[in-house]
């Protein structure tokens, strides 16, 4: 069924990319798409998904071209060339770029730009549409699975760099074993690094070893690390959650849930927004809109149920979950 929505949309940003080029080769009005991803696009995690929202853009019929494993100094200069080379739509995929992003948008403000950020920012500028990723929302069914799942009372969560969305992360997390009524308590650390696969693993086996049972991930290629060390326990005594993409395959006996995220139906959405002339706008990834929680097979019916439940309450509003970005203490 996803694939179905997708060559939806894809179709009608076709039909819109086909409108707005109508000017013929070198119309101001066709769309030339830049895209400046953080990490690299084969990391088969966050950048690849932004990869795959860019290749559909082309296959509607949008130009594009990518900039792969730019560090924050560097974002600016890149996005200073990409407006300088005439990209009339722009997107950073990654919230820490978003005050450059904002930046360089106000001083040109004939291009169209598309920030990542947590929340909603302020003073958001007239030519820039936000994807809020809205990790807290999505973690917060994650916390419920890890409340029904843990034997021992004990849950882990394993980030990278401490920043204020995996703050949020834990808050909501927090938020769902509390409302669980679960005598469950949450244990959080960072390894510095959404990458390290050895720190990860260190980390990963350090809460293992203190009797935590349920390892929420927060981690990009670590997450390999993290596998490695769930995977010495025995089936069933030890269960991992993982972002972004399936990462099952690294460990079946011991996959739980992944919070999975899609940026093609949000980035078709925007484009679709902009062709429409809408050059502002407040983008907010959720249930049926580049979010779903997978619940492994192996992970038992009720806890499946309650994993259900939370995510039906949060789409129906009966759930509110806090966005609390404050550091964890």
């Amino acid at each position: 069924m996803k694939h179905a929505v997708r060559i939806a949309l894809g179709a009608v940003l076709a039909l819109l990319l086909a409108a707005c080029g109508g000017g013929g080769e070198g119309s101001t009005d066709e769309v030339r798409i830049a895209a400046i991803f953080s990490g690299p696009t084969t990391d088969a995690d966050y950048n690849a998904l932004g990869l795959q929202a860019l290749q559909a853009a082309e296959e509607a019929g949008a130009e594009t071209t990518y900039s792969e494993s730019v560090p924050v100094p560097d974002v600016e200069r890149a996005l200073q060339e990409y407006v300088s080379a005439g990209y009339n739509v722009i997107w950073t995929h990654g919230s820490q770029f978003y005050d450059a992003t904002a930046k360089i948008a106000r001083e040109n403000p004939e291009v169209n730009f598309i920030a990542e950020f947590d929340g909603e920012p302020e003073g958001q500028p007239d030519n820039v549409w936000v994807i809020d990723r809205n990790f807290h929302t999505v973690f917060y069914p994650i916390g419920v699975l890890a409340a029904h799942l843990t034997e021992t009372g004990k849950v882990g969560y394993l980030g990278g760099l401490s920043l204020p969305f995996s703050y949020s992360e834990v808050h909501a997390i927090e938020q769902a074993i509390e409302d669980s009524g679960k005598d469950v308590t949450l244990n959080p650390v960072w390894s510095g690094d959404f990458n390290d696969t050895v720190k990860a693993q260190q980390l990963a086996s350090q809460l293992l070893n203190s009797d935590n049972d349920v390892i929420v991930t927060s981690l990009n290629l670590g997450v390999v690390g993290a596998f490695q060390a769930v995977t010495s326990e025995e089936p069933g005594s030890a269960w991992i959650t993982v972002k972004y993409t399936d990462k099952s395959s690294n460990g079946p006996d011991h996959y739980a849930a992944t919070a999975l995220y899609d940026f093609t139906d949000p980035l078709t959405s925007i484009l679709e927004s902009i062709q429409n002339g809408e050059t502002k706008g407040h983008y907010v990834i959720g249930f049926g809109q580049g979010a779903t929680v997978a619940v492994g097979d192996n992970v038992p019916e009720d806890v499946k149920a309650a994993v259900e439940e939370a995510v039906q309450g949060i789409s129906d509003g009966t759930i509110t979950v806090e966005l609390d970005q404050s550091e964890v203490q």
